[in-house]
């Protein structure tokens, strides 16, 4: 089979960044072409040798020309809002998000692309009382309208959902991704674990599954140059509860009522003391917790840390940071 040619959104971002860098660093198997797009113009000593670099939205016209330019037949799709800046605002992260992704997904069809490989992300099920103890790609995609990230990424996947009917030619392999862990890592679960105590929900074990970092770019890289194809929860195997972090921290864990803590939230959210709102209460009481079966057995990739071995490399590499 011939060599990828291959074009990554979001390529500046966290996991992107990392995903150019093995691609264009693998000696024994290397993209045919290899495209690095970001809306964020990357410095010239921060450049790849034979990288192509494009700077573009995901939203804007002439997706469509870039992917022909380059003769791209694999696109992996990594563009989105992670973690909005205090300021952002739901239109915006809907417009990245759900907007971006249908007019990448349009272009893809009209150049011909042949596969697109997606970041989705374990917030597509939803945070509800009914979710199983383990959730497999079997079960819905139900989301959370009150919490943006979760109800964009339903949103997304049922387009993508639509796409496999509409436009079969462009095949899809999907990730629903846990908890990303490494290294450098920074977001909304690591800013949780940064504070003095950890917030438990009465009721609620809130468990947390993790994946490392190198293996999504593991699985991206496999999916680009694999035939196979689906929706594949991504995850390490196992899970923390959240009393477990706190003991692996060396803090307390405060138990509260929901109640009072979506209170607590509703007040402290508007006056600019905290970056959660009520809204996001759910988000520690009924996470998913991803089963990942079909990774290993169909998809052919055993996740090489589990998500107890990959907190325990976060906390060493953060210690490290502190001791610098």
């Amino acid at each position: 089979m011939a060599a990828p040619r291959v074009l990554v959104t979001g390529a500046a971002g966290y996991l992107g960044s990392q995903l150019i860098a093995a691609l264009a660093g693998d000696a024994a198997r290397r993209p045919a072409a290899l495209v690095a797009m970001d809306v964020r113009e990357l410095s010239p000593e921060r450049r790849l040798q034979g990288v192509a670099y494009e700077t573009a939205d995901i939203r804007a016209p002439g997706l469509e020309a870039m992917l022909a330019r380059h003769a791209i037949d694999t696109v992996v799709h990594l563009a989105s809002i992670v973690t909005p800046d205090r300021d952002s605002k739901r239109e915006f992260e809907y417009s990245v998000d759900v907007l971006g992704t249908e007019n990448l997904l349009k272009a893809c069809v009209a150049a011909g692309v042949r596969k697109i490989v997606v970041s989705s992300s374990g917030a597509a099920y939803g945070y509800h009382a009914d979710n199983p103890a383990w959730i497999s790609e079997d079960q819905p995609i139900r989301g959370n309208q009150e919490f943006a990230y979760s109800w964009h990424k339903r949103l997304v996947e049922e387009m993508l959902a639509r796409y496999r009917v509409e436009a079969p030619e462009l095949a899809q392999v999907v990730f629903r991704i846990g908890t990303i862990l490494g290294e450098t890592v920074k977001n909304q679960i690591t800013d949780l674990f940064d504070k003095p105590r950890l917030i438990a929900i009465r009721g609620s074990d809130s468990p947390f599954v993790f994946i490392w970092d190198r293996d999504v770019v593991g699985c991206m890289i496999e999916a680009v140059y694999s035939d196979r194809c689906g929706i594949y929860n991504l995850a390490g195997d196992g899970a923390l509860r959240i009393q477990e972090i706190a003991a692996r921290l060396d803090k307390r864990c405060v138990v509260l009522p929901a109640w009072l803590l979506r209170s607590a939230l509703a007040l402290l959210k508007p006056l600019g003391l905290t970056q959660y709102g009520p809204e996001q209460v759910n988000f520690l009481r009924y996470r998913p917790v991803l089963a990942n079966h079909r990774l290993k057995n169909e998809f052919g990739y055993v996740p090489k840390k589990t998500s107890a071995e990959v907190f325990e490399f976060y906390l060493a590499a953060r210690a490290r940071r502190s001791d610098s």
